[in-house]
C-alpha cells in the first residue's frame, strides 16, 4: 500500500481526507472502491486526490487522462460517489461509537465489530441491541423482573420446567405500580417471551439472514382498497397482483408505489411466513431443548410477526425502491442526454411558430444569434380571408429577414400549420421542421424567460424557445429543469436528490462535451461549465456586458469572483471565436499552449499554420513531447483539436418530415407504415411521434425482429424510425405501433386482447403484439402474464404537448 500512501500523504489536510487515521482509512476506501469497480487502485487513488483538490468530473476526464489511466466520466463519477458513500458510512460509524461511549456501553469487542462493518445495514444490525428504544413490551417485562426467567428459557435446558420456574416471578404486591405486577405464571412466561422476541429481533445474524430471504424470495402483493375500484381504475392491473420482487422491473415497482401513495392500492412485500420462521428457528431453537425450546419457538414466531417482519419489509421495500429508482433515473438520464445532444441546425435566420387554432399562430423571427427581431400572430385556420393574410405575412417575413428555416411547434395545430407553410411555395432551400415543444410553456413562465424578455408575454417567449431549440437544442434546453423536458419515466416518484445529481452530471457532461461560446452563451449554459456555477456565470455575463466581448481566455481572470482554480477547470471548455490566440477557439487547455508553441517552433511554423496545415502536423513526432505531465493520451487529444479546432461532437442536422396527409389519429389504420421520431424511451418500450398529436407506443416486444432486453439498446430519443400501425383506439386516443419488419396484425391484436394493460388501461391495443402467456416486460417465455406496460404509461403517451 506504500504507493497509495505516497499518493495521498500530501493531501491529508484536504476536507475529503480529514479523518482520525487519514492514510490508513483512505487506503481502505480506495482499495474497496477499486475492487468494487474493477479499476486499478493507483488510478482510483489519483482520481480521489484530483477530486479532493476540487477537480470536476469533465475536467479530470478530459485533461488528466495520464493520472487516471484514461478513466471516462462514468468511472470518475462512480469513484466520487463511492468516496462519498464510504464517508457517510464512516460518519455514521463515528456517531454510533460516540453514542456508545457516552452511555458507557462500548467494549473492545463491540468496537472491533463496528470498525469492521463494511455496509450501513451491517453497522445498524450491530448497533440494534444498543439503540435507545421507546418503552416496549420487552422493557416492561424487564421492569417486572422477568429477564432472569427469559434467560432460563433461552438456555433451553431440557430439565427445566418453565411453568414451575415462572411461579417464582409471580408478584401481586398491591403496593407496587399496577403495571409492574405479575399475577400468573402465564403472564410471567409471556413477559419472558417478549424479552426473547426483542432479543431475536436485535440479533445481527438473524437480521442478516432474514434480510437475505426478503431480498431473494419476497413477493410484491397489491390489492385495491375497498371502494376505490372506480376512482383508481388506471391501476386496475394491480387490483389483485403478485410478483417476485427480485424479478419485478422498475416501472412496475414504481407503479405499485404510486398507486399506494395515491390511496388506491394496499401493497405488501413478504416472503412465505414459514420460510422466515424456519430461518429463525434454525438459529435459536435447540433440538432437545425440552419445554423451554417450545417457549423459544413461540418467541420466534412472535418476533417475526410483530417485530422483525415489519422491520425487514420496510428495509426490503427501500432496497427495491432504490433499485427501481436507479433504473428509472438511468433511463431518464439516457433520454435527456440524447435530447440535449440532438443535432443543431446552427446559426441561421429562423421563423419560429407556436401553432394554435382559436388564438392563432404566434410567430417570431430570430437572427443567426437567436436574437428576437420581430413578432406577431397569424390566423390560417379562421377562414379564407385570414388564411390569405397569414400567407402574405409569412412570405413577407421570409423575404424581409432572409429566413433560412422555419420551426413549428408540434403541439395543437402543429401539423395543420406545417401543411399551411408547405402550401405557400416557399423556396426549397428553406427547411421546415417540426420541433418538440415539451416544456416550452414552463420556460415561458420561468424567471429565466422573464429576465430574457421582460417586455414580452408568455406566448412570444414560447415561440422564441421553439426557434432556439431548432438552432441549438443544448443551449436552449439547459434553461429548463430536465424533469420538464418530457422524456422521463416516473421522474416525480424517484429519489429527487439522486435524480438531480444524475441529471446535473448528464447536463454538465453534454455542455462540456460540446463546448461553450463565451461571448454569446447564456448564463444558464455557462453555469454548467466545469468549475463554474450560477454565481460565477452571472459574473462572467455582467463582465461581458460592461466590458465588451472577451478577446482571450486569460481575460476570465479579471472577472470578479472567478479565481485560478475555477479558471483551470473551465477554460478548456470555453471557446472564443476570433480571439487573439488561435487556440482560444479550440478545446486545447491554456496550460498546454506553451507546449504547442514549442511544437510550432520546432516545426518552423506558426501555431496558426499547425491548425490549417495537415502536412506540418504530420511531421511532428508526438513521442518527442511526452513528459511526466503530458502523455500520449493528452497529445492525441491535442492533435485531434488541432485538426478540427472547437469541433462539435453532435451529428450534422438532417431534416425530417412526417407523412403528408396523415395528421390526425382518424387518419390512421392498422397496417399503415409511417415515419416517426422517438420521443421517449422507457423500460417497457418507446413512444414515437408520427405527427398525429398523439404519440404511439412501440412495446418492447415490437421494437425488433430479434429479442430485446433493454429498449435503449435499440432506440434513442430523437431517432428517426419507420413504424407500422398495429391498432388504433380513437375514443381513448391510443395507438399501438410496431418496428418489426413484418407485422401479423391478426395475431398481434389477438395477443393484445388476451393481455392485461397497464394502469391507465390499454387492454386492447397500445402495447404492440403480445402472444398469450408471455410477459414482454422481460421477454421471458412461459411466465404468467404481468402488467406489460407498467405504471401510468398512458399518461406518458397522451400528455398534451404544450
Amino acid at each position: 500500500m506504500a504507493f497509495i500512501v505516497g499518493c495521498l500523504s500530501q493531501f491529508t489536510n484536504l476536507p475529503l481526507f480529514r479523518m482520525n487515521e487519514p492514510d490508513q482509512l483512505n487506503e481502505k476506501h480506495i482499495v474497496k472502491i477499486a475492487t468494487e469497480l474493477k479499476l486499478d487502485v493507483r488510478n482510483v487513488a489519483a482520481t480521489a486526490v484530483l477530486l479532493a483538490e476540487g477537480g470536476t468530473v469533465p475536467f479530470i476526464a478530459r485533461y488528466r487522462k495520464e493520472k487516471t489511466g484514461e478513466m471516462d466520466e462514468v468511472a470518475i463519477q462512480n469513484v466520487r460517489d463511492g468516496l462519498e458513500r464510504l464517508k457517510e458510512l464512516d460518519d455514521r460509524r463515528e456517531s454510533i461509537l460516540s453514542s456508545l461511549v457516552e452511555r458507557k456501553l462500548l467494549t473492545p469487542e463491540l468496537k472491533g465489530k463496528i470498525d469492521k462493518a463494511e455496509t450501513l445495514s451491517t453497522l445498524e444490525d450491530i448497533y440494534a441491541p444498543f439503540r435507545p428504544k421507546k418503552r416496549t413490551r420487552a422493557t416492561i417485562a424487564k421492569e417486572k423482573g422477568l429477564e432472569p426467567l427469559a434467560e432460563m428459557l433461552w438456555a433451553q435446558d431440557p430439565s427445566t420446567n418453565p411453568e414451575k420456574e415462572a411461579e417464582a416471578f409471580i408478584n401481586t404486591d398491591r403496593e407496587k405500580n399496577e403495571e409492574l405486577l405479575v399475577k400468573t405464571t402465564a403472564e410471567a412466561l409471556q413477559g419472558a417471551r417478549d424479552v426473547l422476541a426483542e432479543r431475536i429481533s436485535d440479533d445481527a445474524t438473524a437480521r442478516q439472514q432474514v434480510r437475505e430471504l426478503y431480498l431473494s424470495k419476497a413477493v410484491f402483493k397489491s390489492k385495491v382498497i375497498t371502494g376505490k375500484e372506480t376512482e383508481g381504475a388506471k391501476f386496475k392491473d394491480y387490483f389483485d397482483w403478485s410478483e417476485p420482487a427480485a424479478q419485478a422491473p422498475s416501472h412496475r415497482i414504481l407503479a405499485m408505489r404510486r398507486g399506494e401513495k395515491e390511496g388506491f392500492l394496499m401493497v405488501r412485500l413478504v416472503p412465505e411466513e414459514g420460510d422466515a420462521v424456519a430461518v429463525l428457528e434454525r438459529l435459536f431453537v435447540k433440538s432437545g431443548g425440552g419445554a423451554s425450546a417450545g417457549h423459544v419457538k413461540d418467541a420466534v414466531g412472535d418476533c417475526f410477526k410483530r417485530l422483525l417482519g415489519f422491520s425487514m419489509e420496510a428495509e426490503a421495500r427501500m432496497h427495491f425502491k432504490k433499485k427501481a429508482d436507479e433504473d428509472a433515473i438511468r433511463v431518464f438520464a439516457d433520454n435527456v442526454r440524447e435530447l440535449l445532444m440532438a443535432s443543431p441546425l446552427g446559426q441561421k435566420n429562423v421563423l419560429a411558430i407556436d401553432p394554435g387554432f382559436r388564438t392563432g399562430c404566434k410567430c417570431v423571427v430570430l437572427d443567426k444569434q437567436g436574437k428576437l427581431m420581430i413578432h406577431g400572430v397569424i390566423y390560417p385556420e379562421q377562414g379564407a380571408a385570414k388564411l390569405a393574410e397569414a400567407a402574405a405575412a409569412v412570405k413577407a417575413l421570409v423575404a424581409k429577414f432572409g429566413v433560412e428555416a422555419i420551426a413549428i411547434g408540434n403541439g395543437t395545430a402543429g401539423r395543420e400549420t406545417e401543411t399551411f407553410i408547405k402550401s405557400l411555395g416557399l423556396p426549397k432551400s428553406i427547411t421546415v421542421v417540426m420541433v418538440n415543444e415539451s416544456g416550452a410553456s414552463i420556460y415561458s413562465a420561468s424567471e429565466v424567460a422573464r429576465e430574457e424578455f421582460p417586455d414580452h408575454d408568455l406566448t412570444i417567449r414560447g415561440s422564441v424557445s421553439i426557434g432556439r431549440r431548432l438552432m441549438d437544442p443544448l443551449a436552449e434546453l439547459v434553461k429548463l429543469d430536465p424533469k420538464s423536458i418530457g422524456v422521463g419515466q416516473y421522474q416525480h416518484d424517484v429519489d429527487q436528490n439522486a435524480l438531480k445529481r444524475t441529471l446535473d452530471d448528464v447536463v454538465m457532461s453534454c455542455v462540456n462535451g460540446v463546448g461553450v461560446e463565451l461571448n454569446t452563451c447564456s448564463k444558464q449554459l455557462l453555469s454548467y461549465v466545469a468549475g463554474l456555477n450560477s454565481r460565477t456565470a452571472a459574473s462572467i455575463v455582467a463582465h461581458r456586458n460592461e466590458n465588451g466581448a472577451f478577446k482571450s481566455r486569460d481575460e476570465l481572470l479579471k472577472v470578479t469572483g472567478l479565481g485560478p482554480k475555477a479558471y483551470e477547470q473551465a477554460a478548456g471548455f470555453l471557446r472564443i471565436r476570433g480571439a487573439k490566440h488561435p487556440l482560444d477557439a479550440s478545446g486545447v487547455h491554456p496550460e498546454r499552449y506553451a507546449l504547442i508553441e514549442q511544437m510550432a517552433k520546432d516545426a518552423g511554423c506558426t501555431v496558426q499554420e499547425l491548425l490549417t496545415d495537415e502536412g506540418k502536423r504530420s511531421k511532428i513526432d508526438r513521442k518527442k513531447y511526452v513528459s511526466a505531465e503530458v502523455g500520449l493520451p493528452t497529445l492525441n487529444d491535442i492533435f485531434a483539436e488541432l485538426a478540427k479546432p472547437g469541433r462539435d461532437p453532435r451529428q450534422q442536422f438532417e431534416s425530417f418530415s412526417f407523412a403528408d396527409g396523415v395528421d390526425k389519429i382518424e387518419h390512421l389504420s392498422p397496417g399503415l407504415k409511417l415515419p416517426g421520431v422517438v420521443t421517449n424511451v422507457t423500460a417497457f418500450g418507446a413512444f414515437v411521434d408520427i405527427g398525429v398529436h398523439q404519440d404511439g407506443l412501440v412495446h418492447i416486444s415490437q421494437l425488433s425482429d430479434d429479442f430485446v432486453k433493454n429498449p435503449a439498446d435499440v432506440v434513442k430519443v430523437g431517432q428517426r424510425v419507420q413504424v407500422t400501425v398495429v391498432e388504433v383506439d380513437i375514443p381513448r386516443k391510443r395507438v399501438a405501433l410496431s418496428m418489426k419488419s413484418k407485422v401479423d396484425l391478426e395475431a398481434t391484436n389477438k395477443g393484445e386482447r388476451t393481455s392485461p394493460g397497464g394502469p391507465g388501461g390499454n387492454r386492447g391495443g397500445g402495447g404492440g403484439g403480445r402472444p398469450p402467456q408471455r410477459d414482454f416486460s422481460t421477454n421471458n417465455v412461459g411466465k404468467p402474464m404481468g402488467n406489460p406496460f407498467g405504471g401510468d404509461w398512458f399518461s406518458q403517451a397522451t400528455q398534451k404537448k404544450n
